[in-house]
C-alpha cells in the first residue's frame, strides 16, 4: 500500500508537487531558524561572559548589591589566594581577575597643559603576562584599528571614536584622573598602544582596556580587584555546573552578615541574561508551534482543493465499494509520505544555510553600530543533533492535520449522487 501511494505521489506532480513544496519551505524556515537561534544564545552567551560577566563571577557581597555604580572600594583584596582556593575547587576553569573603573581621560597639549579633557570607562585585565589568555577572550587581534596591542606597562588601547573625537593618535600620552579604591584621587600617565572598535557604540565612546597592574598601581588596589571571572576551558556555558559551583562556593563558612565575603553568581544572574538562558526552550517550542500553526491552515487550504479537484476518484473509489474509512487513510497515508519527502527537502537545505552560517557567518558590524549589549557582530548558526529532526515535527504534523481537516469531506460523500456524478 505505501508503495503504491508513493508511485502515485511522484507520478501526479500536480497532486503532490505543491503541497511537498508547502512542507519543505516550511522545515526549511523551522530548521534554519532553529539553528539560528541556537548560533545567536551562544553568540551572545560567549560574548558577555568573555567581555564582561565570566561564566561565574565571584565579587564581594557589597559589590555585588551595586555591581551596576562600579564600587571599588567594596572590591575583593587578596585576589591571588582567592585564585588558588578557586583553582582547587574548579580546577576545570580559567580565572581572570579584573577591574572595572571609570574616570577622567585628560590629553595635554604640547605644552603639557589640558587640551581637551573626556569621560572614560575602562577595563582592566591582564594584558602583558605571558600565556595570559585575557587577549584572545577579549578578542584584541580582531578589534583592532590602529596601532598596536600594549606590549609594555603604561600603555593602553582606547575606542577608536573616542580617540578620533580626542584627536589622539597611536604614542599619544594620556591622564587618566579617577578615585582610588579607599577614596583618595589617582592620578595615572599612560600612552596610547592602539585603538579598538567593540562594534557596540557605549564602549566605543568611552572604552579603555590598560592592563591590570597599572590599573591596580593608579588606584592603590594591590593584590585586589573588582571580580574575579571564571570560564570554562571549552567557551560552553552550562548552566547546571555553574549553579552547583556557585552553591557550593557560596556554601563556606564566611559569616552572612559580612558584606565583604565573597560570593559567586552565575552567568544565567546577569541582568538581561536570565530569561534568555533559561528560557531559550520556550523559546524554540513557540517557533516550532508557530510554524506548525501556519503549515497546517496552508496545509488545510491546499488539502480542501485537491479533495476538490479529486472529487470525482473518490466518488468513484467509492461507488467501486471501496470503504470510506479506508479512503481517509489512504489519504492521510499520502500527507504522512509528502510530509516525509517534504521535511527531508526542506531539513537538508535547512542544516546546509545553517552549516555556512555555522563555519563561515556574516558580518553585521555596520548594523551595529548604536547596539548596546555584548554581541559579536559576525552573525553565525550552531547545528545540534535535534536540528536533524526539528523540520519534521511541523512537516509532518502540519500536513497530517491539514489533511485531515480537509479529509473529511470524503465522509460527506452520499452514494446516492455517485453515479450521478459520474454521468457528468
Amino acid at each position: 500500500m505505501i508503495r503504491f501511494l508513493t508511485k502515485g505521489i511522484l507520478r501526479d506532480r500536480s497532486r503532490s508537487l505543491f503541497p511537498i513544496l508547502i512542507v519543505a519551505a516550511g522545515a526549511f524556515l523551522t530548521v534554519a531558524f532553529y539553528c539560528y537561534i541556537q548560533g545567536a544564545e551562544i553568540n551572545v552567551v560567549r560574548s558577555s561572559a568573555n567581555l564582561r560577566f565570566g561564566h561565574v563571577r565571584v565579587m564581594t557581597a557589597a559589590y555585588a548589591a551595586e555591581a551596576d555604580q562600579i564600587p571599588n572600594d567594596a572590591a575583593l583584596t587578596g585576589v591571588e589566594a582567592l585564585k588558588e582556593k578557586l583553582r582547587t575547587l574548579a580546577p576545570e576553569m580559567d580565572w581572570v581577575a579584573r577591574i572595572q573603573f571609570g574616570g577622567l581621560l585628560d590629553v595635554p597639549d604640547a605644552g603639557g597643559e589640558t587640551r581637551i579633557q573626556a569621560p572614560a570607562a575602562g577595563m582592566a585585565v591582564d594584558l602583558l603576562t605571558p600565556g595570559s589568555i585575557e587577549p584572545g577572550l577579549l578578542n584584541l587581534e580582531r578589534i583592532l584599528v590602529r596601532g598596536r596591542l600594549p606590549q609594555r606597562a603604561g600603555e593602553v588601547l582606547i575606542g577608536d571614536e573616542l580617540a578620533r573625537k580626542l584627536g589622539l593618535e597611536p604614542g599619544a600620552p594620556v591622564t587618566l584622573v579617577g578615585s582610588a579604591m579607599h577614596g583618595g584621587m589617582s592620578m595615572a600617565n599612560l600612552a596610547v598602544a592602539g585603538t579598538i572598535r567593540f562594534g557596540i557604540q557605549a564602549m566605543d565612546r568611552t572604552g579603555i582596556i590598560a592592563d591590570l597592574a597599572d590599573i591596580r598601581g593608579a588606584l592603590d588596589m594591590e593584590d585586589a580587584a573588582g571580580e574575579v571571572l571564571g570560564l570554562f576551558r571549552d567557551g560552553i556555558y552550562v548552566h547546571e555546573r555553574a549553579k552547583a559551583l556557585a552553591a557550593a562556593f557560596n556554601a563556606g563558612p564566611a559569616a552572612p552578615s559580612d558584606s565583604f565575603r565573597p560570593v559567586m553568581q552565575t552567568l544565567a544572574q546577569q541582568p538581561g541574561l536570565d530569561i534568555m538562558i533559561e528560557k531559550m526552550g520556550l523559546f524554540t517550542a513557540i517557533l516550532v508551534l508557530v510554524f506548525l500553526l501556519a503549515m497546517s491552515l496552508v496545509q488545510w487550504n491546499a488539502g480542501l482543493i485537491g479533495t476538490l479537484r479529486r472529487h470525482g476518484e473518490f466518488g468513484l473509489r467509492l461507488a467501486l465499494g471501496e470503504s470510506k474509512d479506508r479512503a481517509y487513510l489512504s489519504l492521510l497515508g499520502e500527507a504522512v509520505i509528502i510530509g516525509l519527502i517534504g521535511s527531508a527537502i526542506g531539513t537538508a537545505l535547512g542544516l546546509a544555510l545553517a552549516y555556512y552560517l555555522q563555519a563561515h557567518g556574516i558580518d553585521v558590524s555596520g548594523m551595529m553600530k548604536n547596539m548596546s549589549f555584548l554581541m559579536d557582530p559576525i552573525l553565525r548558526a550552531k547545528i545540534t543533533p535535534f536540528a536533524f529532526a526539528v523540520g519534521f515535527v511541523p512537516g509532518l504534523l502540519a500536513s497530517v492535520i491539514g489533511t485531515a481537516i480537509a479529509g473529511r469531506a470524503i465522509y460527506k460523500r452520499r452514494t446516492a449522487t455517485l453515479f450521478k456524478e459520474l454521468e457528468t
